[in-house]
């Protein structure tokens, strides 16, 4: 950031400047969280960038005139941040999360999900709790403004909920990076061998963990038996998708997917009562559309009311919210709800994945969730 923006977005002088180092500096720090930050510069600044590529890291810090480098020890130790957000692969998560704790820094965000497995979600629950250092996991819907409206105004809903719905039909995320940004490095498209059922099992596994987990946490807020989840049956669809069939004791799941060419996409979360529904349409997070708009129905209809669009969208209300923490605002989620979470998440991936069969359509089966 030049000298000349910084003075126009200075924070007040009892409130200064949050600053940011960003671990990872792929699509999803070029498409979705620079864009978001440059809507919050009154209250957050980008000050270092770190990826293994020095190419990349140099292009993207240059955009925001921030720190370059290849180094995550030389970004924690960089006094200039305070919040440190995680965008690297996955199986780098959990021992960055742990790392940006102990390194001192007021609030961590990391993209989902923040860990493998119920040990390493353990152990970042333990620095978190030893450090004092909030965690906050980029499930951006659970801050969308719509969906925070919805909560506070749906009553009874979850105590009557039988039937919950999310569908996500979606083009390719590169189209959506070309739309928002000139990214830098994307990743050559493979094209996957679906005579191979482990491919398959693969790919289901990766959209429960990759795309479902969007909307799980929003699932679990209507799920309070979800420790005794069955799954009916798994399909995977091309070129990229699922559709897949749930059921706890109580409750009916069905989550759907297809990521094709389509030209209007469309992101629906629903749950369904006997006397009232919600239905959220969420809009597409890499074209930064604003926020999502929710809609309440009881009875027969008569008694509707629409929440929405707002100002923003869930990426930026997650920012607001690791500020709110970094700053002391707000209070940091509790750990097991992180963790419950995940494993929501990992048991239905690991149920899916396992039930892929003859013709990709699983028989019934339990999905383990350790409470």
């Amino acid at each position: 950031m030049s000298q000349q923006a910084a003075s126009q977005h200075a924070a007040p002088a009892d409130r200064p400047l949050l600053g940011v180092g960003i671990l990872g500096a792929g699509p999803v720090t070029q498409a979705i969280h620079l864009p978001a930050l440059a809507r919050l510069q009154d209250i957050l600044e980008v000050r270092h960038i770190m990826d293994v590529d020095a190419a990349v890291a140099s292009s993207v810090a240059a955009r925001v005139g921030a720190t370059a480098g290849t180094s995550m020890a030389a970004l924690l130790d960089d006094p200039a941040v305070d919040v440190v957000a995680i965008c690297s692969p996955h199986q780098f998560h959990a021992d960055q999360v742990i790392a940006a704790c102990r390194a001192g820094k007021k609030a961590v965000l990391c993209e989902k999900p923040f860990a493998m497995n119920a040990e390493e979600a353990a152990r970042i629950s333990a620095v978190s709790a030893e450090t004092g250092v909030p965690i906050v996991v980029g499930a951006m819907h659970t801050f969308d403004p719509g969906w925070l409206a919805a909560e506070q105004n749906w009553g009874d809903l979850p105590g009557q909920v039988h039937t919950i719905r999310s569908s996500i039909v979606l083009p390719p995320n590169a189209r959506f990076e070309d739309f928002a940004t000139e990214i830098v490095t994307r990743p050559a498209a493979g094209r996957p061998d679906y005579s191979d059922p482990d491919v398959i099992k693969s790919a289901l596994r990766g959209g429960i963990m990759g795309l479902a987990i969007h909307d799980l946490p929003l699932v679990r807020r209507f799920t309070p038996d979800f420790t005794d989840l069955e799954v009916l049956q798994v399909f995977h669809v091309r070129p990229f998708g699922y559709a897949v069939s749930l059921r706890t004791p109580t409750r009916v799941i069905e989550l759907r997917a297809v990521m094709n060419g389509t030209w209007k996409p469309q992101w629906t979360f629903e749950a369904i009562g006997d006397d009232a529904a919600l239905h959220i349409d969420f809009t597409p997070s890499y074209v930064q559309a604003g926020s999502a708009v929710a809609t309440l129905t009881r009875g027969n209809g008569s008694d509707t009311r629409t929440f929405g669009p707002y100002g923003h969208n869930g990426y930026e209300g997650e920012w607001r919210e690791l500020a709110g923490l970094a700053r002391g605002t707000r209070q940091a989620p509790a750990a097991q709800t992180l963790i419950d979470d995940l494993t929501f998440a990992l048991a239905i991936a690991d149920a899916t994945a396992a039930s892929a069969g003859a013709g990709h359509a699983g028989a019934a089966g339990k999905a383990g969730v350790t409470p």
